[in-house]
């Protein structure tokens, strides 16, 4: 497919607008037809339609559970448009002329596509095409092992000691890199990998690491924690931290709990065993636990307090945009016989709340955020920060305005994370 076609933005500008005049036109000469009976036909039909949808989110989002938690009323009120216009060219067809015939069609087609780019725009984590298809249009980069690491002990921040080059680039760069799954087997799909400014030098400084997950469904896409760090890397200097968007997930569709487990793969010696190795292997780092940072937003979010709480001697802070309270808390019935065979005191033991109470953290930061209208993922950042603060984590709780469970809950999260960890991370001067 044309790159051109792939990076064309399908959350703002011509494509969404026209699809929007061009719904809007098709359903306006439908249901004004030539006859006042084929015109109270489409109107009943319309209301049929948006009936049938507005049962169908009540039977997917109430009885089934089919999306974790409650759906956005601009979601909703996309569906039960689409489900309108759909019996209004219903209707369109019978005792119709085939002009009308064809325009119904169309229309239908024209009325699923705007729904659907409607609700991604609201979303707005797939701008472009490319992402939308779960297409990288980072460029693939193949990485040299390095030969050694910055000394672990007594250094120096590096907002004190660091001096830009003269040709420093304006922004970082982004790329997509494959890392073998060689302790885990893992099949993950290729990582994103963020490189600041500071990094892209003839003789770099060796920088923090944050390894970043992705919701679920969600794509190791790396412009988003590009975009906020591009801006943070401006008013330092070029100073930001190596950011590696690690899969976690390996199919998209599926939530394997980011536990190792013989229905779903080890996707979690894969993130904290074969990342973690290859990153200190191939990614000019700093070699110590205090400047690395575990991240994850919605199901990576909870991935990253998991891994936080299991293995303190390899992450020094943790952000948790947005994320589950335990694994699979979207469908813990589920989960609990299909993962762990019936057994409840084997599901708890994995719940971050319960791994936290058996042990300290003394040298960890963490970062809760989450939306002030996403009331679900709110409570569970409550409990979790709770249960943080608790274990000796020295943790900010955030609450990002209105930012829903969408692009604003993730940008507003990056944005606070950073503004905590930047010091912490010796890329700022404390205070």
């Amino acid at each position: 497919m044309n790159s051109s076609l792939l990076a064309l933005n399908i959350v703002e500008g011509p494509l969404i607008v026209t699809c929007y005049v061009l719904s809007a036109v098709c359903g306006i000469v439908l249901l004004l037809g030539r006859s006042r009976r084929l015109a109270v036909l489409s109107g009943f039909a319309g209301v049929a339609g948006a009936l049938a949808g507005a049962l169908t989110l009540l039977v997917s989002e109430v009885f089934m559970h089919a999306f974790g938690g409650p759906l956005g009323w601009h979601v909703r009120f996309w569906v039960i448009a689409c489900f309108a216009g759909l019996g209004v060219c219903a209707a369109s067809l019978r005792r119709s002329r085939p002009w009308r015939k064809a325009l119904a069609c169309a229309a239908a087609l024209s009325f699923a596509a705007t729904a659907t780019l409607g609700i991604n725009a609201y979303y707005g984590l797939h701008p472009t095409v490319a992402s939308f298809l779960g297409i990288s249009l980072a460029p693939r980069m193949d990485l040299d092992p390095i030969k050694a690491h910055a000394p672990a002990q007594h250094q120096v921040p590096l907002w004190e000691s660091w001096k830009p080059a003269a040709q420093l680039p304006a922004e970082g760069t982004t790329a997509q890199v494959v890392i073998p799954p060689q302790s885990s087997g893992f099949a993950s799909r290729p990582a994103g990998l963020y490189l600041p400014p500071a990094a892209q030098i003839a003789d770099p400084p060796a920088l923090p690491l944050v390894v970043l997950m992705m919701g679920q469904p969600g794509n190791p896409d790396p412009q988003y924690v590009a975009a906020v760090l591009n801006d943070y890397a401006s008013h330092h200097d070029g100073l930001a931290p190596i950011v590696i968007v690690a899969d976690q997930l390996g199919d998209p569709n599926v939530d394997n709990l980011c536990l190792d487990s013989p229905l779903y793969g080890r996707p979690e010696t894969f993130i904290n065993r074969d990342v973690v190795d290859w990153a200190r292997s191939h990614l000019n780092i700093i070699d110590d636990r205090k400047y690395w940072t575990i991240a994850g937003y919605s199901h990576g979010g909870q991935c990253a307090l998991s891994f936080a709480a299991k293995y303190p001697s390899i992450w020094g802070n943790v952000l948790d945009i947005s994320g589950e309270e335990y694994p699979g808390a979207e469908e813990p019935e589920t989960n609990l016989q299909e993962i762990f065979g019936g057994s409840q005191a084997a599901y708890d033991a994995q719940k971050p709340v319960n791994i936290m109470k058996q042990r300290t953290y003394p040298d960890t930061d963490a970062i809760f955020t989450a939306s002030t209208d996403d009331p679900m993922y709110l409570e569970a950042a409550r409990h979790v920060s709770a249960a943080a603060t608790a274990a000796g984590m020295t943790v900010t709780y955030y609450e990002v305005p209105n930012g829903g469970h969408v692009i604003g809950a993730l940008n507003g999260g990056l944005n606070k994370g950073f503004e905590v960890l930047y010091p912490r991370l010796g890329l700022s001067e404390p205070g």
